[in-house]
């Protein structure tokens, strides 16, 4: 199983030293966040600093884009990483793409395949040499002219994945990604009901298999040496787990395993501002059910048991635990034959 994780960065200059340090640990990949940043940024500098780790984006809010720039983004990020980047889109909610971005936001599943599918065919054009000739329902893209073709990239395109929670999401992934990214608000048993056959109706759709897919499963996990660090990383994971519960798009995975009744209390305690009340109500039994938690060396087959014939890849996700050097051993076991 491949090993990915999330920079925790929060200063962009700091790629400079904590993007060679995560490839030393022993990544395969590295995501950037778009969160306070931009997403791509660090990227262009981490190709400098890094000789083997891919380099992606998990994610890049695709609809404050267009298919045209993010082609371009992309084409030159494949370019300076020599062919290591991995594009990851994802829709973020509403609200985000509205009310702070000020961009539209319509049909987020249909709009997600169409953009997947523009950024094809501008990426072929440029390789083939072929006329632009993409018109959707939500993008339009029909001039390409010598003055602003870069032509073939040397690397060749780089693949684009999405990043699905939802079923309609995760099915435009198998239709016309070539990976999914999951989110760790998730379980085996709801990665195995939910997740994997709507993955399966998109691969359908579009006769593609399994193996042209390649599935990158986030999970939470929570470890730590000492008891007392294990306890203080457990409230924090309680409380985003809380957070994760309490909104609408993601209950059913709640639902899945019985626990509907949590999602209400908590979009309730949410509204109420009680964060404290909302994390006391994550017991262990969701915890460790959500999450992977134990010490450091119980971690490694954790994963595999949640993850084997589900994942070819794991995003060890925490945080609040932003030291490299926290998950080295876990890497490194991960790394090694079970």
């Amino acid at each position: 199983m491949q090993v990915f994780t999330t920079s925790p960065l929060e200063d962009p200059r700091d790629v400079r030293a904590v993007y060679p340090r995560l490839e030393d640990i022993g990544y395969d990949g590295v995501f950037s966040f778009e969160a306070k940043h931009d997403p791509f940024v660090a990227l262009a500098v981490a190709a400098e600093h890094t000789r083997r780790v891919r380099l992606g984006t998990a994610i890049a809010i695709a609809f404050v884009r267009n298919p045209m720039t993010l082609a371009y983004l992309g084409n030159d990020l494949q370019l300076v990483t020599g062919g290591r980047f991995l594009l990851g889109l994802g829709s973020q909610v509403r609200p985000h793409v509205v009310n702070r971005f000020g961009a539209s936001w319509s049909e987020p599943a249909r709009r997600m395949g169409e953009m997947v599918r523009a950024l094809d065919a501008i990426w072929t054009a440029w390789e083939t040499g072929e006329p632009l000739a993409f018109t959707g329902d939500f993008y339009r893209h029909t001039l390409m002219i010598p003055a602003f073709d870069p032509g073939p990239n040397p690397f060749g395109r780089p693949p684009v994945y999405v990043g699905g929670f939802g079923p309609r999401m995760v099915e435009i992934a198998g239709e016309v990604a070539d990976g999914l990214i999951t989110h760790p608000f998730t379980s085996r048993r709801s990665l195995e009901e939910l997740t994997l056959p709507a993955l399966a109706r998109g691969l359908a759709t579009s006769g593609r298999t399994r193996a042209d897919v390649h599935v990158v499963c986030a999970t939470l996990v929570v470890t730590a040496e000492r008891d007392e660090e294990l306890a203080r990383i457990k409230d924090v994971a309680r409380r985003q787990l809380a957070f994760y519960g309490s909104t609408p798009a993601y209950a059913s995975t709640l639902a899945c395993h019985g626990w509907g009744d949590l999602h209400p209390e908590l979009n309730r305690l949410s509204k109420e501002g009680r964060w404290d009340d909302m994390a006391a109500s994550i017991d262990d039994t969701v915890l460790e059910t959500i999450a992977v938690v134990g010490p450091p060396d119980t971690i490694a087959s954790a994963l595999r048991a949640r993850l084997d014939g589900i994942a070819d890849a794991v995003s060890l996700t925490n945080n609040r635990a932003p030291d490299p050097d926290h998950w080295a051993g876990v890497v490194a076991a991960l790394r090694s034959p079970a």
